[in-house]
């Protein structure tokens, strides 16, 4: 897994919300949800969009993990 998304789980418990106050809030749907809970990528405009609604900046929400094979 090379992107993690930790920062965004941080980020809903510190505003006191889990993952479906953030996909009723963004307007997101379930699969785009559990892609990012399975650290698969999603499209810049979903990282935009959640940025724009929890007011922070896309190094908040992931970080990129380098793999340990390589």
């Amino acid at each position: 897994m090379a992107i993690s998304y930790n920062g965004l789980w941080k980020l809903l418990i510190d505003n006191n919300m889990n993952k479906t106050d953030l996909m009723n809030k963004v307007k997101l749907s379930s699969s785009t949800i559990a892609k990012m809970s399975k650290g698969e990528p999603v499209s810049m405009q979903v990282l935009e969009k959640i940025c724009e609604s929890l007011d922070c900046d896309f190094g908040d929400l992931i970080h990129y993990e380098k793999n340990q094979n390589e």
